[in-house]
């Protein structure tokens, strides 16, 4: 089966590669992912997966679906996702592939007999909960990326890791030293940065899905303190997700909270360029869940607005202590508070902290720069494999 998307196979200059998520995609994932190929012109990437999800309709690159159409293909589906066995349908060997590019650990599982199959290196990359959540990597009973694993690690040719922090957590799961690296998101540097109004009063912000890991409860405890000082901050959360009512009940007392529920990325941007700060709580999840790097992250140092992050997986490998925002300790309000006390007493503090976090952006997490790295990388394997 075949997405009704804008482009088509052999629609950009190059070599084939076959971009492997098995969800395609999440609205959350879309414009992220997108990004990583931005900046390719020498080869071509055409996505596969084996179910549509929400974003599938901003996907601007072709998309492939395994299986024939009918009931049929829900057979085709599920032998290739527990037996590894390849549907008749599409014809992905008339693309001619060159290599395949798996996101998430799950889906590098998935994609394992895609590669073997097609006789192509695969590439995996991971982003956070894949590399620290715990059920990923149990015993018993086993998931399919644990049944895998093993041959995971003596057939993938490269795995990618989206900050130092998920690349020191798989070589403490022991996959091979020799085949991680360390491959940063990038972000698109709008030339629109800053607070539309200057003098409009500002807000502190959140994006991000609404679970434990995300620390959003830390947030509110924090605004909840300044209220107490005598102190009005408007908070604004952009996002949705499974504790969203619990967290509705906890800031119902506030004097100012929005939720935004989710929105566009255009449209986040522009919020976060009128944003007091990008607030960061994150933390470590009771199930082992963590952070990558928030790509909001780098989004908000990108439209100019300072972070305040927690010290939690890569996001102090983005932001420099008082210089382009502040780091704080996990689960810690008052922290928190502190930090966005000094940003609203303190003169100039915002401007120049998100103007050092802009140029720190375009000096690290420029997409077209990251994109081409990737590309280089991708590239280099193929050549390894004649």
């Amino acid at each position: 089966m075949m997405a009704a998307s804008s482009g088509s196979p052999g629609s950009r200059s190059g070599d084939t590669i076959l971009v492997y998520r098995d969800r395609l995609i999440p609205r959350s994932e879309l414009h992220f992912l997108q990004r990583l190929y931005a900046g390719f012109d020498r080869l071509n990437p055409v996505w596969v997966g084996r179910s549509r999800d929400d974003g599938l309709a901003g996907l601007s690159d072709q998309a492939l679906f395994l299986g024939r159409d009918g009931p049929f293909g829900v057979i085709d589906r599920e032998l290739f996702k527990h037996l590894g066995i390849l549907p008749p349908a599409p014809d992905l060997r008339a693309l001619r592939p060159k290599l395949v590019h798996a996101h998430f650990g799950r889906g590098g599982a998935l994609a394992l007999p895609l590669a073997r199959a097609l006789k192509v290196p695969l590439v995996v990359s991971f982003y956070g909960a894949d590399a620290t959540k715990h059920k990923q990597y149990r015993r018993f009973p086993p998931t399919i990326f644990k049944r895998r694993l093993p041959a995971l690690w003596r057939e993938t040719a490269l795995f990618l890791c989206v900050s130092g922090f998920i690349r020191d957590q798989l070589l403490a799961r022991g996959f091979p030293p020799e085949k991680l690296l360390v491959q940063h998101s990038g972000v698109n540097i709008d030339p629109a940065y800053g607070p539309d109004d200057p003098a409009a009063p500002l807000y502190a912000m959140f994006a991000g899905r609404f679970v434990e890991k995300k620390g959003v409860p830390s947030l509110i405890e924090a605004v909840r303190r300044l209220e107490a000082e005598g102190r009005t901050i408007r908070l604004v959360l952009v996002g949705e997700g499974p504790m969203e009512q619990e967290l509705r009940q906890a800031a119902s007392a506030l004097k100012q909270v929005e939720f935004m529920g989710w929105m566009p990325n255009p449209e986040l941007r522009r919020w976060m360029r009128g944003a007091l700060a990008l607030c960061v709580p994150s933390q470590l999840a009771s199930d082992g869940d963590a952070e990558g790097l928030p790509t909001v992250v780098i989004e908000a140092m990108a439209a100019g607005t300072p972070v305040i992050g927690s010290r939690h997986a890569g996001i102090g490998e983005a932001i420099e202590d008082g210089q382009t925002g502040f780091l704080i300790p996990e689960q810690d309000p008052g922290a928190l508070a502190a930090a966005l006390r000094r940003l609203t007493d303190e003169p100039g503090l915002r401007q120049r902290l998100g103007e050092n976090a802009r140029q720190a952006a375009i000096a690290n997490f420029d997409m077209f720069a990251q994109s081409r790295r990737l590309e280089q990388r991708l590239l280099g394997v193929i050549a390894s494999r004649g």
